[in-house]
């Protein structure tokens, strides 16, 4: 049995001038990148790339309508290297220009053509969420179909994964609080998936302790204080990105989906909205077991009894940070609390598989209603 893989080589810099200096980004490299990040940390290195900005496509998350007009404005001569320089949007994206030929999200995303990758990848976060940077996987809102697909293979897995924390700091508070919960889930439903072993607890639990510590102090010290922590959510973001890209991650992730896909939620905070819920669920259900490690791990870190609300008493500190809105608020109408249900059984089984124990559609209801 597989019990864990970490393809791409993972280097840090103080400085993007560091990393393109020794990166040698020229001729024959594709940067997708965004302007706002491209006019204060590239413009004056006068690099002889090529560069597209993401946000001149579309905003928001990634989309087929977004990423195939992408497709039809790249470079016709020849591309060596794809360097992704930006969030979750932008690494999801770059990750589907190394294949040869490729020109339709929906044919990648339905496997409908023959991935044979030409190209080198080197991905560059600029959020301290995704963790996109060690995956194998490119999620996209596929328009036509109403929800978010995710392509999940080996051919996706960047060969440089590249860590700037000068980068972040341009970050507004409420995405950092939004992308490094993303990362914390990670880790959390890492560590609880079947598919956990010795391996990737080691980098999940170093993620949580990371997050959780500098949430603490963060809600001690004051919002200005994550600038003093910027290479510490780094790093566990990509840790939880390690341990969940050997593990997958389950029913937060596969829940989150149709609100984000229907009402354009951002990733993270759609994430945010079920992960204590689910949590409560899975240790209603078997209390024993990896949730009990897990509820011990957190507990210490909010200096409570193992034995208490655990998931109420961290839903308490995350809610300082940023407020969780039931789900109404964004727009969601109650009839769609069965249409979601459903929409997450039929489509979202490549997640389902790896909860901490299998959910029934009522389950789901339930989850779903309690946070309408």
């Amino acid at each position: 049995m597989k019990n864990f893989a970490l393809k791409p080589q993972i280097h840090s810099f103080e400085k993007f001038k560091d990393f393109a200096d020794e990166f040698k980004i020229g001729e024959g490299d594709l940067v997708l990148t965004h302007e706002f990040i491209y006019e204060p940390f590239m413009k004056e290195l006068n690099l002889k790339a090529d560069f597209i900005f993401q946000e001149k496509y579309g905003t928001g998350e990634p989309s087929d309508e977004m990423i195939d007009k992408i497709f039809a404005d790249l470079p016709k001569k020849e591309i060596k290297r794809i360097i992704a320089v930006g969030g979750g949007t932008v690494i999801d994206i770059s990750k589907l220009f190394v294949f040869k030929d490729a020109k339709n999200t929906l044919d990648l995303f339905e496997k409908r053509v023959p991935f044979v990758r030409d190209k080198e990848l080197i991905i560059v976060p600029t959020t301290c969420g995704t963790g996109s940077e060690v995956t194998n996987i490119s999620i996209a809102e596929i328009k036509s179909k109403g929800t978010k697909m995710g392509l999940a293979t080996d051919e996706l897995l960047a060969d440089y994964a590249v860590l700037i924390p000068e980068l972040i700091k341009g970050l507004p508070y409420k995405f950092f609080v939004a992308s490094s919960i993303d990362a914390l889930i990670h880790a959390v439903e890492s560590y609880v998936s079947p598919k956990s072993n010795l391996f990737t607890e080691i980098f999940a639990v170093k993620a949580i302790e990371m997050i959780m510590n500098g949430y603490m102090a963060i809600l001690e010290k004051g919002e200005e204080y994550r600038f003093e922590l910027l290479e510490d959510f780094a790093i566990a973001s990509n840790f939880a990105g390690i341990a969940f890209g050997n593990t997958g991650v389950g029913a937060v992730h596969a829940m989150s989906y149709p609100l984000g896909g229907t009402y354009h939620v951002p990733h993270g905070e759609a994430n945010y909205q079920f992960f204590t819920e689910v949590f409560k669920t899975y240790n209603k259900k078997k209390p024993d077991g990896k949730i009990k490690e897990i509820n011990e791990i957190l507990a210490r870190i909010l200096n409570i009894d193992a034995d208490a609300d655990v998931y109420g008493e961290l839903e308490k500190v995350l809610n300082k940070l940023l407020v969780k809105k039931p789900l109404r608020e964004f727009g969601m109408k109650e009839e769609e609390i069965e249409i979601f249900t459903d929409s997450v059984i039929e489509k979202q089984q490549r997640l389902l598989v790896n909860n901490y124990v299998p959910f029934t559609r009522e389950d789901m209801l339930e989850i779903y209603r309690a946070l309408y």
